[in-house]
């Protein structure tokens, strides 16, 4: 498996923020989003084996399969070995493709360019770019929970006046809860 790096730190998005977690990064896309702030394309080749040994090595029962695009190389026995350990496994994907059933939790960021193709989410996460962001596709999602995140533009004027827009889409549509990438705010990993 092409492995960009695994890391120990603080979930930093989502249901689980500020919960302790090995993340397990994969190496490569399927889309190329122009706002994607992850550098994903330098990879070690890493066996099954070698990656849970890695990841049973931090002391966190929690682990985030993300990329670049997990889908596209998580399998089911590498999700059966995490459980062997007694490990959550959260995946964090595009949606584009199917995932093996036995992870425990989806979070399903979907992207301009590909389609969802998950046909079971337990979390929504959909970047709001301002007032301009078409939500028509996003609202025709179904998941068990909805959250809704500020694009982080690189202009601090700019990411100020996306939040209070993506605050007040909220207040309007309150199935949505607002999710803020407490990593960045925090300056941690």
């Amino acid at each position: 498996m092409r492995i960009n790096e695994i890391f120990y730190s603080l979930q930093g998005e989502g249901r689980y923020a500020g919960t302790p977690a090995v993340f397990v990064r994969f190496s490569g896309c399927n889309l190329k989003c122009p706002f994607c702030d992850t550098q994903h394309e330098t990879y070690s080749e890493m066996t099954e084996d070698e990656i849970v040994e890695v990841v049973v090595g931090y002391p966190a029962k929690h682990v985030v399969f993300t990329g670049g695009e997990p889908s596209l190389q998580l399998t089911d026995s590498l999700v059966q070995k995490m459980k062997r350990h007694d490990r959550f496994v959260q995946v964090e994907t595009n949606g584009t493709n199917e995932l093996p059933a036995s992870v425990d939790w989806i979070t399903c960021s979907p992207k301009d360019g590909g389609r969802v193709r998950l046909t079971s989410i337990d979390e929504l996460k959909y970047l709001y770019h301002g007032n301009g962001t078409d939500m028509s596709y996003a609202e025709t999602l179904v998941a068990k929970e909805y959250r809704l995140q500020p694009l982080d533009t690189g202009n601090e004027e700019r990411n100020r006046e996306v939040i209070t827009e993506t605050m007040n889409y909220i207040l309007r549509n309150p199935k949505w809860k607002l999710s803020l990438q407490l990593h960045k705010i925090l300056n941690i990993r």
